[in-house]
């Protein structure tokens, strides 16, 4: 195994998951990746990733579920979470799902901006 960090790309579509994993691991990063929610829970358990990026509309389990979660989970409260989302309502409105638990890392709309995601990912991971 590499001595790169490790990012757990969470998203409902595999062309996303596709497009972020390739983008992660060509800026050095290794990456694994879940597809909704529950399989994101389960491998950040097993894996303990260095970051975590999550969309928030899922099937199965929202992205904001997922989230409070991992903040209530003691080994995985830690872990820097990047929201990436297409979620066309104003920011606050979004943010107001997550009260009550401490506010993501980082919220990056679709399309991603590749340059500002990938500086995000390594100040967080510094």
């Amino acid at each position: 195994m590499s001595g790169n960090k490790k990012i757990l790309v969470v998203d409902d579509e595999q062309d996303v998951l596709f497009y972020l994993s390739t983008l992660f691991e060509d800026n050095g990063f290794d990456t694994i990746t879940a597809e909704n929610g529950i399989e994101a829970l389960e491998l950040a358990k097993s894996e303990l990733p260095d970051l975590i990026t999550l969309d928030i509309t899922m099937p199965e389990q929202s992205g904001i579920k997922t989230y409070r979660y991992l903040k209530n989970d003691i080994n995985l409260q830690n872990i820097p979470v990047i929201i990436v989302t297409a979620v066309g309502e104003p920011i606050m409105s979004v943010m107001n799902e997550f009260a009550a638990f401490p506010e993501p890392e980082a919220f990056v709309s679709k399309p991603v901006n590749q340059k500002d995601l990938i500086d995000i990912a390594k100040k967080l991971l510094v």
